[in-house]
């Protein structure tokens, strides 16, 4: 019955991630519409090498909502203090949404190479509050997304808990990615008086990247600016390219009333010598990417409240076994797979008996994360292969 689960979520995940959003957004999937091209593309490459990968699945229509939340009325009130505009900023991007994702090469570094396709997708997702103390913000984000057949009909919601960002106000020390594709605690020596930093985490509460950066307030809009810093393959990638082996990037956030928007500038590394931080490197290409999250009025996310309560204890252990094992390590690799099974399926295997179950077993629980995380984790680069 586990098998059967993972096999489900997993392609869950695949179609969650790889849906297009041009067929979402505007109806009729792609050979329905002319064929189109980014406005800043590759004029002289043929038109369909060129047109973006993806999905061509429609979701239900979406009402963009008319209303900010909450959180923004209190960040445009003039008496609060930056730090208080701070918080309210990031307490903003919770909330219903529709997101679009758009990634496209926008210079070629390796002169025996052509740009890759571009790369859209979309989803609706809800992202709430899970932690929220006077300097540290938790966010969740959770797909909840309804298909539409060719028929018109539509699916029954699917739910999944997508990635995290984590918020630290002066933050003493950041998790850092590096060349040798693992995670090490790396103290920060600078003044970083009123920074904050992202710490970005995957759908298994695996971490990612981490960066710090500060808020710069308007009266229309909020931005924050990442310092640069390496990260993994996001899935989009590591699914389909193996030419290059970590993204170098920054990130701008910035608020709005009507939402929010992530846009990266991304470097593809080819590391060829991890001991050498000088050299040894180089690069495949730059890209350019953006994520826009518009506030949506008729999502229902009763499902996705649903599952998060019946699956929310079980999450908060993974997330504070994942806090030790950072806490007690300087530096950690995480492997691939174990028994040809991914960190991600285990997780979700585990999470989705839970909405079956009638009670939690926290005992239970917390035996299966720490023996997952034991396999998965390595703290020695020779011992990183897949078991």
């Amino acid at each position: 019955m586990k098998f059967k689960i993972t096999l489900i979520f997993g392609a869950l995940l695949q179609l969650a991630l790889s849906c297009s959003s041009t067929a979402y957004s505007q109806g009729g999937s792609v050979e329905e519409k002319e064929k189109k091209q980014f406005t800043f593309s590759w004029q002289f490459q043929d038109t369909d090498a060129m047109r973006p990968r993806g999905g061509t699945t429609k979701g239900s229509t979406v009402e963009l909502s008319n209303e900010s939340n909450s959180a923004w009325r209190k960040l445009s009130n003039e008496e609060h203090s930056n730090f208080e505009k701070d918080r309210h900023a990031i307490l903003s991007m919770a909330g219903n949404h529709r997101v679009t994702f758009d990634f496209i090469e926008t210079i070629v570094h390796d002169p025996t190479s052509k740009p890759d396709r571009p790369y859209q997708s979309w989803g609706t997702e809800y992202v709430l509050v899970i932690e929220d103390s006077p300097q540290f913000i938790s966010l969740q984000h959770i797909l909840v997304m309804t298909f539409v057949d060719k028929d018109g009909k539509a699916s029954k919601p699917m739910v999944m808990k997508h990635w995290r960002q984590d918020w630290q106000y002066e933050p003493s020390q950041i998790l850092v990615h590096n060349l040798t594709k693992g995670w090490h605690r790396q103290q920060l020596t600078e003044d970083f008086a009123n920074s904050w930093s992202q710490t970005v985490y995957q759908v298994d509460d695996s971490p990612r990247y981490a960066s710090t950066g500060e808020w710069k307030h308007f009266e229309d809009m909020s931005v924050w600016e990442s310092k640069d810093t390496l990260r993994p393959l996001p899935r989009r990638e590591f699914s389909v390219r193996s030419d290059y082996d970590v993204l170098w990037g920054t990130n701008r956030i910035t608020v709005l009333p009507s939402g929010w928007v992530q846009e990266e500038d991304n470097l593809k590394m080819v590391i060829t010598n991890p001991q050498d931080t000088e050299s040894n490197q180089s690069f495949k290409a730059r890209e350019a990417g953006i994520a826009r999250y518009e506030l949506i009025s008729n999502l229902d996310i009763s499902a996705a409240e649903d599952y998060w309560n019946k699956t929310r204890p079980f999450w908060q252990d993974v997330r504070k076994a994942w806090t030790d094992l950072i806490k007690e390590n300087d530096q950690f690799w995480i492997r691939d797979k174990v028994s040809n099974r991914p960190l991600f399926s285990r997780m979700f295997s585990y999470a989705a008996s839970l909405e079956k179950e009638n009670g939690y077993d926290a005992e239970s629980s917390a035996e299966f994360v720490a023996k997952t995380l034991s396999s998965y984790t390595v703290f020695d680069l020779t011992s990183q292969s897949e078991k």
